[in-house]
């Protein structure tokens, strides 16, 4: 389990082909602190420690990363050199600073478009339309493993959704989302809250 806020940001520094691919990550983290079999959400995806090393501010950690999760997320977290988004698993005691997320990739997106709003950027963003039931203002989404608030929601007439969030400077400094262009593909997962409560009212509607 996760809150969706960053604590770091990682570079792949190798992807081994091995029926799954084996990443090599580096990381500012404290390798004492990483476990063995422990959770790193990377770029909002939930993956496993195998193997770590290094010293405290400059460490390794490697995971597997299967065909399946590959394919369902955005394919530019995968290639060597790529930056992504590091939360550890959240601990009892923790503060839940965002809001809960799983870890699982719900869908892809594709950054629409980027503009300058004040000191903060704009994004909009196009979503399948599996997810349009899930997403509505001031409800909460995770892009790329971040925690963010949702501004607006556009329908379209194909089913798809468009959705709009501010990028604070500060998200941008410490976070991927900060280099991210137009026509880039980022991983979304729904609110946990979202999804249970379109489930009872789907169960709701059939009794």
């Amino acid at each position: 389990m996760f809150t969706g806020i960053v604590t770091a940001i990682g570079t792949i520094t190798k992807a081994e082909q091995r029926g799954d691919i084996r990443l090599t990550i580096s990381c500012p983290f404290d390798p004492e602190t990483i476990a063995i079999g422990a959770s790193i959400a990377c770029s909002g995806v939930c993956l496993t420690v195998v193997e770590k090393g290094g010293k405290p501010g400059n460490s390794w950690f490697a995971v597997d990363v299967s065909a399946e999760t590959i394919a369902c997320t955005s394919p530019e977290n995968w290639a060597e050199g790529s930056q992504v988004n590091l939360e550890p698993s959240l601990k009892i005691g923790d503060e839940l600073g965002g809001h809960i997320v799983s870890g699982h990739v719900d869908a892809v997106g594709t950054i629409l478009s980027i503009r300058d709003e004040g000191d903060s950027h704009r994004f909009t963003i196009a979503a399948p339309a599996t997810l349009a039931p899930f997403i509505a203002p001031k409800g909460s989404i995770t892009v790329d493993g971040i925690s963010l608030t949702v501004n607006t929601v556009e329908d379209q007439t194909d089913g798809t959704v468009q959705f709009g969030l501010n990028i604070i400077p500060h998200t941008g400094d410490v976070t991927t989302i900060g280099a991210r262009a137009e026509g880039d593909s980022v991983n979304l997962e729904i609110d946990t809250v979202a999804r249970y409560l379109h489930r009872m009212n789907s169960l709701r509607s059939q009794s």
